[in-house]
């Protein structure tokens, strides 16, 4: 047996777990699945049992894996909570994360605000999942953090919210009734996805998800290929290559929330509340205006 384990082995250990498989595990942490594989087997042999067996495409952990993921687990929030405390850096740096749906579109002026408030701080970000930012965030690893909520009670301050759209590439036409309708979606747990399987749900639609992935750049591009309907959260613009679909049900809502770990200064924080509040303002506003040019009469 080795004396030593490796840390982002484990990681990549406890990854397979969360995400259910090789291959999303592979996508969540931006490795290739024969990285993932290796990691693995280094870990098999460092410790000389097997810990993982193959079952078609499923991935079942023997009853040492199952041990070996609950020190896993274990290791790793000591050694995250150990580094947050122990960076010489952190109180000169500010690091925000976001949702990956959520960056693009409105982390933008959440970091320039900050950037113009604490000019000699050097601002960093982190792109991950809302579920992994929320423990980052309670670890104290990251500052703020800016998530969507779908309806699973996350904590935070609540700055705003998004319409979930369907997206689709143009041209796109729904199958026959006969037909399930082909969706691409993110990796479970997703509460979008859920809500697109209700929404067509409701028209008594069948659903086969024909591609799914961990990230948001996955999603669109299967939507782009045309391989199926994707719902994400709109501030207005569609993603590049794709139209907003309007003959489906609607889904309603996701609520943007701003996390702060504890001990944060409340300047820091107040200062990204005021500007996702301002962005959210300006939203609304433009929406209005919207609505109101639809309904003015035309020359």
């Amino acid at each position: 047996m080795s004396n030593a384990l490796d840390i982002v082995q484990l990681r990549t250990f406890v990854a397979i777990a969360e995400c259910g498989g090789f291959g999303r595990a592979a996508a969540a942490l931006h490795l290739s699945q024969s990285t993932v594989s290796q990691h693995v087997r280094g870990l098999e042999r460092g410790l000389d049992q097997t810990l993982v067996v193959r079952e078609g495409r499923r991935a079942r952990f023997t009853a040492a894996g199952e041990a070996l993921l609950t020190e896993s687990r274990r290791i790793l929030a000591v050694h995250d909570e150990a580094l947050a405390r122990l960076d010489a850096s952190h109180a000169g740096t500010i690091t925000v994360g976001a949702s990956e749906t959520a960056a693009e579109q409105i982390l933008p002026q959440m970091l320039t605000r900050l950037s113009r408030a604490y000019a000699d701080r050097l601002v960093q970000f982190r792109l991950e999942r809302s579920t992994q930012l929320t423990d980052a965030v309670a670890k104290g690893i990251i500052d703020l953090a800016v998530v969507l909520d779908t309806g699973n009670a996350v904590p935070g301050t609540e700055v705003g919210a998004l319409p979930l759209r369907w997206f689709a590439a143009p041209g796109w036409t729904p199958p026959p009734a006969a037909e399930p309708v082909p969706l691409v979606a993110y990796v479970e747990p997703c509460g979008m996805r859920q809500r697109a399987l209700q929404g067509l749900g409701t028209l008594g639609r069948r659903v086969e998800i024909t591609a799914e992935s961990g990230n948001v750049e996955g999603v669109i591009a299967a939507a782009r290929a045309g391989l199926g309907i994707a719902v994400l959260p709109s501030a207005g613009v569609a993603p590049h290559g794709l139209d907003v679909r309007r003959d489906l049900p609607e889904l309603g809502v996701v609520h943007v929330r701003v996390l702060a770990r504890r001990g944060l200064e409340p300047g820091l924080e107040s200062a990204a509340l005021d500007a996702l509040r301002a962005f959210f303002a300006a939203r609304s506003r433009t929406s209005q205006r919207t609505a109101s040019d639809a309904f003015m009469p035309r020359p």
